[in-house]
């Protein structure tokens, strides 16, 4: 399993680092001069200030030696300096951080409440009127942009039932009542891709699984079709789940970075949004990175997970 685990990283870390050069070429092609955006509101600047700047942030440099420059921080664990308020990026990161994960845990937790139970529904009714209306359902959960449905929400609360959500964020330590309140809506409309994954994926494992000898064996016991579905189905139908929650984990953390600026969401996403808007390279860079490396980890968490979750599993990895 270890070995398992060793080559999964390396394939991550070989992935991630093409990512980095992908990211750190793709940036500087972004329409529009960092040095300029970052001077506009200054007045009379010379062109001898731009130049001066220019030099200051490296700029003026060849692109591969500011390649060179990023790699030889990066091998450091130094993600650079803004180019913006000149804070290195690692701490900025940690203070979006935690908006970020909170909001990713809630959309998380959100799609795991209702796409478990509304999966094994659709597949104890399936082909009935109930089954039908579930898979329709997630089928709109998978094809509307979260962006869209978080609009369709704001319209809908605010013209029918006449409420809007909190326009100022407060952190979780400072008032969770009106923070959960604040959550409420950027996570539903972030956890509906996975609420509905997650029903489409558990409906056709459940039903795989009813199908099989061993379901029939016990069933021709005598046993109710409660404890057929729950203890003996449903726990062996739930493990393909957690491969849809490991996919879902990149599909979340793009997701926020619309929906922080829709929701005045101090986290990454709007610090990537505002990082994009200002050519602030080093932070771009630094929360593509960042990103990358959350998603490998949890991947990799999630196949080591499946070990523990069947045997069988780790007995093949172990062999290979």
């Amino acid at each position: 399993m270890l070995l398992y685990a060793g080559r999964r990283l390396t394939y991550g870390l070989l992935v991630l680092a093409l990512v980095a050069v992908l990211v750190f070429l793709i940036v500087r092609l972004i329409p529009g001069d960092a040095v300029r955006l970052q001077l506009a509101d200054a007045p009379g600047v010379t062109q001898a200030q731009i130049d001066q700047r220019t030099a200051e942030l490296g700029l003026d440099k060849p692109i591969l030696t500011q390649f060179g420059h990023f790699v030889g921080g990066l091998v450091q664990g130094d993600l650079g300096t803004s180019f913006d308020d000149e804070r290195p990026v690692t701490t900025k990161i940690l203070e979006r951080l935690p908006a970020t994960l909170e909001l990713g845990l809630l959309a998380i937790l959100f799609g795991a409440l209702l796409g478990v139970p509304f999966g094994m529904l659709s597949a104890i009714r399936h082909h009935s009127v109930v089954d039908n209306v579930m898979r329709f359902l997630a089928v709109i959960g998978m094809s509307l942009p979260n962006f869209f449905l978080a609009l369709l929400l704001i319209t809908f609360l605010a013209i029918w039932l006449g409420w809007s959500p909190p326009l100022v964020y407060q952190s979780p330590t400072e008032n969770l009542g009106q923070n959960l309140v604040h959550m409420m809506l950027p996570a539903i409309a972030l956890g509906a891709a996975t609420m509905a994954s997650i029903a489409r994926m558990l409906r056709s494992s459940l039903l795989e699984v009813l199908g099989s000898n061993f379901i029939r064996t016990i069933r021709s016991r005598g046993a109710s079709e409660g404890v057929v579905v729950l203890k003996h189905a449903g726990r062996n139908s739930l493990i393909p789940v957690f491969t849809v929650l490991g996919l879902q984990v990149g599909h979340i953390l793009g997701g926020t970075v619309i929906l922080e600026r829709i929701f005045a969401i101090p986290g990454m996403g709007s610090l990537i949004f505002e990082a994009v808007g200002q050519r602030d390279y080093p932070v771009i860079l630094g929360c593509v990175i960042f990103y990358g490396a959350i998603v490998i980890l949890v991947n990799v968490a999630v196949d080591l997970l499946y070990a523990v979750i069947d045997p069988r599993i780790r007995y093949e990895g172990a062999s290979a």
